[in-house]
């Protein structure tokens, strides 16, 4: 199939063009419960018009967790959803696209099979990433529609595979951890053919009460609990409101409520009385208890719903590097900002940080005719310079999951041209 148009799937631009407004851009999130396609036109780095939206419900989770593969039926529809998308990116006259994959492609051992495909029969490249990356691009999403001003929120996304929980304020995130406790998971390890919904309600309550919340977090108090994903989307509108500014919330008495509803409510009648979606109807319990579990360890009477998640925050990222034309790659880029978060994890002085990575980066640059190392040792002198210097050993243990670095597969920048 020849497409005359750029694809910028896995890997950013990393060439010194500068893109301009108005900007036409997609971004696709391949998650566990579904997968979701974004479209828009740009006007500013923080302002645009959608264009074109779907969600595909192919739950890729159901048998990457419990066989460990993508089954073929969902690899298929996958691939024919792509197609699809790559049909209306070509009628839309969009260029630039950045396609992500979380935990059930990520953990599988043919997720391969499913990016090869994609790439060969669509043109689109997906890039897999980490727990750590979800956490930044929802973050980069929810700061879009929130101010953060000078406090402290957490932010927790809860998808199919794992929930990512973390602490930030509108600089960056102070720290982040992705848990193995998404809602298709535990419909996957919980559920029985014969359990009552109030049985499972109480296995699914047991099994979240081990969720933690890391103990830096002590040194600071959100001031506010954010939330993402379909799950939280659906239950801010069935037993939820809107604030003055269109941010729906949802309080923590109201979810109570709806938690107990659903575990008295059989799988049908959740369809039928509730109006859910069938792949949204089984999943929702077990989303409403870890959402409520994360609302009790924040302190949180309240849940704030912004509407965005991993595409908007993937959207956001590429019209940041499309339009910023110069400075850091993307690589460096997630080094700098993963050693910045390993350093809000531990307190250090960020100021200082800053000053001596941007000291350490000048003088690799200046002395590249003499040392005529790697762009690979770059990043690790600015993760060095960023990172608290009595925390090494911590910084070594942490780097893949800090650095949220791509698949090794999808390291070198390609774009693919016809």
């Amino acid at each position: 199939m020849h497409h005359a148009r750029q694809s910028v799937g896995g890997a950013a631009l990393d060439s010194p063009t500068r893109f301009g407004f108005p900007l036409r851009v997609a971004a696709i999130d391949v998650g566990s419960n579904a997968f979701r396609f974004i479209a828009a036109e740009f006007h500013a780095p923080d302002r645009y018009v959608e264009l074109s939206g779907e969600r595909v419900p192919v739950r890729l989770g159901h048998s990457a967790f419990l066989t460990g593969e993508l089954s073929a039926a969902a690899i298929d529809k996958t691939v024919e959803g792509f197609c699809r998308f790559r049909r209306e990116i070509d009628r839309l006259g969009i260029d630039h696209v950045r396609a992500v994959a979380t935990s059930a492609v990520r953990e599988s051992r043919n997720g391969t099979d499913l990016v090869r495909r994609v790439e060969d029969e669509a043109g689109i490249t997906i890039r897999l990433i980490s727990g750590t990356e979800e956490a930044r691009l929802v973050w980069t999403a929810a700061r879009s529609r929130i101010d953060f001003g000078d406090a402290k929120w957490m932010l927790v996304d809860l998808g199919g595979g794992s929930v990512e929980v973390s602490l930030a304020d509108r600089s960056g995130i102070m720290w982040s951890e992705s848990h193995r406790m998404g809602s298709v998971r535990l419909l996957n390890e919980l559920t029985g053919a014969d359990d009552a919904p109030a049985h499972f309600a109480n296995l699914l309550a047991e099994y979240a009460a081990s969720l933690r919340i890391p103990h830096a977090s002590k040194h600071w108090t959100p001031v506010e609990l954010i939330a993402t994903g379909g799950n939280i989307e659906a239950l801010a509108r069935l037993a939820g409101r809107s604030r003055s500014d269109g941010v729906p919330e949802i309080t923590r008495a109201q979810l109570g409520v709806a938690i107990e509803e659903f575990s008295r409510l059989s799988y049908s009648q959740r369809i039928g009385r509730l109006g859910l979606r069938e792949d949204r109807a089984d999943v929702i319990l077990p989303a409403a208890i870890v959402y409520d579990r994360v609302a009790e360890l924040a302190g949180a009477d309240r849940i704030l719903v912004p509407g965005v998640g991993v595409k908007e925050g993937a959207l956001l990222d590429l019209v940041d590097e499309l339009t910023s034309g110069a400075g850091l790659g993307r690589l460096e880029r997630i080094v700098h900002e993963g050693a910045l978060t390993l350093g809000r994890r531990y307190l250090f002085d960020e100021d200082h940080g800053r000053h001596v990575a941007s000291l350490a980066v000048s003088l690799f640059d200046q002395l590249a005719d003499l040392h005529r190392l790697d762009p690979p040792d770059r990043w690790i002198l600015l993760a060095g310079g960023a990172a608290p210097r009595h925390r090494t050993a911590h910084l070594l243990r942490e780097a893949p999951q800090a650095f949220a670095l791509p698949h090794p597969a999808q390291r070198d920048p390609r774009h693919r041209a016809g």
